[in-house]
């Protein structure tokens, strides 16, 4: 069997290293071979020092001042008293023995949410908390100015220019980091942080092209601070759409949609799109030449016939001329047309959300009859195979084909 190390063995190896001595040194001064104390060092994940196996450093005690004094009392009145060391070793023993954060708090005199904030801020890529790694790593964090994360992890900026070449969000893409890397911070960053590499010049380590990737394409950030001068019209009369049954509105039963088209250079060519409202499942039409309403109706009657019955509930539409043969689309598939009111695209929520993720492949400006039925049947695919925040990172694909699954089983 193999020999069991109390945790305080690996405790104290750790403080050892943060003070400054080398692996080897702590490793031998602890009683464990060498190669359990390198693999101890790196399942700690928060700090990066350069690793030596010569002798111990000549920090007297093995801990330097910079950490000892970071943590100290400070009797500023007013001015937040940061952990010290101290604290930390309360922490870790109490998150060990299952003591609540409220307990802990308690002991070193701060409130639970403290205790919180630094387990959830410190803790290391093994899921553990120990004290003297996550003393280091928030020492190492206050240091000024702090090195940028990006700049620092080369692999982690070739996953997200990835993820943008494939028209991922900066959101989508920080929530994803941060489901697949939730014990390691080093392998996450924010949007914000991702928005600054593309906007800021000397703060960038993404490709100098990358903002083009963005749905908007923007060079710089709009101001937020001025009104763009563009007049907004309310209508409040009641119209078709008001008609819907209240079980579209909370997307709890599936099968109901949101279409309109995406138009290209001079409106003289268009896609048509159909997203269902609860699965956010996409599905794209083939408008080669004409896009008037029978070659609109005939393009949807064909796309939607393949859906069983309880799948197109109904269809709600913009109140454009394009759907004018409405009826014969409701008589072939059996499901009622709705219209929003005018000049309301909030109303198709969803279909402008899509909409403006699908400029991603189809810009604004662009010849969009160029496109073959096979083009758009491999967007259609991308876009249904990207994780949704929305369906909490799972994919419409997903979320439809469980659907399908459960009306076969019954």
């Amino acid at each position: 069997m193999p020999k069991v190390i109390a945790v305080e063995v690996r405790e104290r190896f750790l403080g050892l290293v943060v003070g400054g001595w080398s692996l080897r040194a702590a490793a031998e001064a602890v009683g464990v071979a060498g190669v359990t104390g390198v693999r101890w060092w790196r399942e700690s994940g928060l700090m990066e020092p350069v690793i030596q196996f010569g002798r111990r450093g000549g920090l007297e005690g093995g801990v330097p001042a910079a950490v000892v004094g970071a943590g100290g009392q400070d009797g500023t009145p007013g001015r937040r008293r940061p952990l010290s060391s101290e604290d930390r070793a309360v922490i870790a023993a109490g998150v060990r023995r299952g003591v609540s954060y409220a307990e802990i708090g308690e002991l070193i005199g701060r409130d639970r949410s403290v205790v919180c904030r630094e387990v959830a801020r410190n803790r290391s890529a093994d899921g553990a908390y120990w004290g003297p790694v996550a003393h280091g790593a928030a020492h190492q964090r206050r240091k000024r100015p702090k090195p940028l994360k990006l700049g620092q992890n080369p692999r982690l900026c070739r996953r997200i220019e990835v993820w943008m070449d494939q028209g991922w969000s900066p959101g989508l893409i920080a929530q994803v980091l941060k489901a697949d890397h939730r014990h390691s911070i080093m392998d996450r960053v924010s949007h914000e942080t991702i928005y600054q590499s593309l906007y800021v010049q000397t703060r960038g380590h993404l490709r100098a092209d990358l903002y083009q990737k963005l749905s908007l394409k923007r060079q710089q950030r709009k101001c937020r601070g001025r009104a763009d001068g563009r007049g907004r019209s309310i209508y409040q009369e009641a119209f078709t759409i008001s008609d819907r049954p209240a079980e579209v509105e909370d997307r709890a039963v599936p099968g109901h949609w949101e279409g309109d088209l995406i138009l290209g250079l001079g409106n003289k060519s268009a896609i048509g799109t159909l997203v269902e409202r609860s699965t956010r499942f996409t599905i794209l039409l083939h408008l080669p030449g004409r896009h008037d309403a029978r070659s609109v109706a005939e393009a949807m009657i064909e796309q939607m016939g393949h859906l069983p019955d309880h799948l197109r509930r109904s269809i709600t539409w913009d109140r454009g001329s394009e759907l004018a043969d409405y009826t014969k689309v409701q008589l072939e598939l059996q499901a009622p047309v709705f219209f929003c009111d005018p000049h309301s695209p909030w109303q198709r929520g969803t279909n402008e959300n899509t909409n403006r993720l699908l400029r991603f492949w189809f810009t604004k400006g662009t010849d969009l009859s160029s496109y073959s039925a096979a083009d758009l049947r491999h967007v259609a695919d991308t876009l249904n195979r990207r994780p949704r925040p929305t369906l909490d990172l799972q994919t419409p694909a997903q979320r439809l084909t469980a659907l399908l699954t459960k009306t076969k089983a019954a």
